[in-house]
Order: C-alpha cells, then structure tokens, then sequence
C-alpha cells in the first residue's frame, strides 16, 4: 500500500524558498509509489478569522471543505513555513483556526479537562525556514512556532511523531547553499520522512 502525502505551504508568496522546498520535496516523493497531494494554504479561497472561537460554528467555504477532505485522506503531513516573527505567517494560523475544529480535529470529553485526538494514525514533518540558525531559535526563543504547530495542534490532535527541519541562515544564503537544502529536502522526499 502506497504512502498518502499531503504538502502543506504556509508561505504566501510562490517565489519564495518554501515553494522550492515544496517542489524539492514532492520531486522526491514522486520517485517512490507515494500518492501525494498539495495544499497551498495562499490560493485557498477563506475568510481566516475564526471570528466567534468555538462557541459558534462558521461553515466552512468549499476550499477549506477540500483542505479537510485532503488532511483525512493522508498518512503523512509535510507542512512547510517561513518563521515570521516568531511564529507562523497569519494565513497559516488562520487556516489552522478554521480547519482545526473540535469534533474534527479533536473532541472535547464531557465534564472533563481531556479531549480526544481525532488525527491518531497519521505523522507529520514541519519543514520551516529561518533567518538565524536553528539552534539560536530553539535556545534564544524556545521555538514558538515549532511549539505552536508541533505540540499545540498536530500532537494535540494526535499526530506523532512530528519532525522538524530547519532551513537557515536564508537571508545569507549563497545560490549554493539553497541547491544544497533543495537537495536534502529532495531526498526527504524520497525517504518520505
């Protein structure tokens, strides 16, 4: 049975090193008998305000009905990001308040402080890029954006394990060094991790 691959891209703009990774990613994942799909979060038509939480339920427009369908469908999740700020771009979070809903996602136990993953069963590999090494984010600033998407919502959904990958210093990156991280990505993609 082949691997089913969903390629997630946070980032919004298409001539950035993310939609290479991206590229260099499925080109890898394509050599296998991996079925792989992708989601660029940027071309998808939603309104990314959840704007009443959870007390009210928005319903979803027809691209976030097809992203959902997509994540059910896969194994495995390759969500590919810049770090902005700290954290993630505002339509990555934005799709992520939106499709990661209780009683999708997760569910809330009844009179209790637990709740139950709803995505068991599948992995994910967060593929984000930076402009400082990897480890300075990680001591410096504890990683709050590994934080948020790893722990936050893939684990807390049921998602494990989740990898990471840095990809950085980009801001000083010679045109070497971005063939070098598209090659390793590539053969990410080929070992499908």
């Amino acid at each position: 049975m082949s691997k089913k691959i969903l390629i997630i891209n946070g980032h919004p703009n298409k001539e950035s090193l993310c939609f290479a990774l991206a590229n260099a990613y499925k080109e890898g994942a394509l050599h296998t008998d991996a079925e792989v799909r992708e989601l660029v979060i940027a071309d998808l038509q939603f309104n990314p305000n959840l704007q009443y939480g959870y007390r009210k339920r928005i319903d979803w427009e027809p691209d976030l009905a097809a992203a959902w369908e997509s994540i059910q469908w896969a194994d495995h999740l390759v969500w590919i990001h810049p770090v902005w700020w700290g954290g993630l771009p505002a339509i990555t979070k934005g799709f992520i308040d939106r499709v990661f809903l209780p009683g999708y996602a997760f569910k809330y136990r009844e009179g209790s402080v637990w709740w139950d993953k709803l995505l068991k069963g599948k992995t994910a590999h967060i593929i984000t890029t930076l402009d400082q090494p990897g480890i300075y984010y990680r001591l410096a600033f504890g990683r709050p954006s590994v934080n948020q998407l790893r722990r936050s919502v893939l684990q807390f959904c049921g998602i494990s394990p989740v990898k990471v990958s840095y990809i950085g210093i980009v801001k000083t990156a010679t045109e070497e060094k971005r063939s070098q991280w598209l090659r390793v990505i590539r053969e990410m993609g080929i070992r499908l991790k």
